[in-house]
């Protein structure tokens, strides 16, 4: 198993609790905010919330200062998840090692909880924070979200021109779907510590490389890992002729390409912790995240 950051299941608490009790807050029918608790709060090792919480911290903020942030992209997720799970969509019954929210509930309140988390993620950027910043944070939310269904629709229905190449319409499809909302967590939390231009820049290059290193790595699991270590249904992609890095580039030239990306990331973050003092320790969660998304999904 990857080591985590000590601290990470105390972050961990800290968010999940805050996100809960924002849910409760709400004053939503007791069946929706059982759904939308159920979608959020079940298994997962919450890898964007933690990246927008421990980017903060790589660029001199305190963490805490990126809660509503981590709160709001991981509802994005959760919506994202429960969404792509319909039959209309991947049609799956597992995700993060139980039944999707509509085996759970049925496909109505997943729709409704999905809708509900969508416009939730926004509401929670309001809270404790000045009308300014929520502004920034609310536009990289949005972008994130944007392109992220954008790689959705590429990878769902196509779209793509006649004269792109597989590999680039892989990528095109991994850098939106997977890889714009981990670098919307970052960059979001990069913005809540006011970081420089210069750390803006490096925070948002390591992110997309993470980005698609994780996709490159939930596809080799799709084909080599278990059921119960992944937490999700696996060989779908295959089955259904998606396209995906083993299948276009080959297992070797997949892990090849996923191991130069951990490398790329690894040195960005060398640079990032040359912006400010104490820079190595501050950025050495951000290396152990990025060692966890290189051996299996989250």
């Amino acid at each position: 198993m990857p080591q985590l950051p000590a601290d990470y299941q105390d972050i961990i608490k800290i968010i999940d609790d805050q996100l809960r009790a924002f849910i409760e807050s709400k004053g939503y029918p007791q069946n929706l905010s059982d759904a939308i608790a159920y979608a959020t709060l079940g298994g997962g090792k919450r890898v964007r919330p933690a990246l927008a919480w421990y980017t903060s911290i790589a660029c001199g903020g305190t963490g805490s200062d990126a809660v509503q942030s981590a709160i709001a992209v991981e509802l994005i997720h959760a919506f994202s998840l429960v969404h792509d799970d319909l039959p209309s969509m991947d049609d799956d019954d597992l995700r993060r090692g139980r039944p999707t929210l509509h085996i759970h509930t049925n496909e109505a309140m997943a729709i409704l909880a999905g809708d509900a988390m969508l416009s939730l993620a926004y509401e929670a950027l309001f809270d404790d924070c000045n009308a300014a910043q929520a502004m920034k944070l609310i536009q990289e939310l949005s972008a994130g979200t944007r392109a992220m269904i954008v790689g959705q629709v590429y990878d769902t229905l196509g779209g793509f021109a006649d004269d792109i190449s597989q590999e680039d319409r892989l990528r095109l499809i991994h850098t939106n779907k997977t890889g714009a909302l981990l670098c919307a967590a970052c960059r979001m939390g990069a913005l809540c510590a006011n970081a420089s231009d210069e750390q803006l820049d490096l925070v948002t290059r390591y992110a997309q490389s993470i980005g698609l290193q994780f996709q490159i790595v939930d596809d080799l699991l799709d084909i080599e890992g278990s059921t119960n270590a992944v937490g999700k249904t696996l060989g779908k992609d295959e089955a259904a002729g998606k396209l995906t890095y083993p299948s276009v580039l080959g297992i070797d030239r997949a892990r090849a390409a996923s191991e130069q990306l951990g490398i790329d990331a690894q040195n960005l973050l060398n640079q990032l912790a040359q912006s400010h003092q104490q820079g190595s320790a501050l950025v050495e969660p951000l290396r152990l995240i990025g060692t966890m998304l290189t051996s299996r999904n989250s």
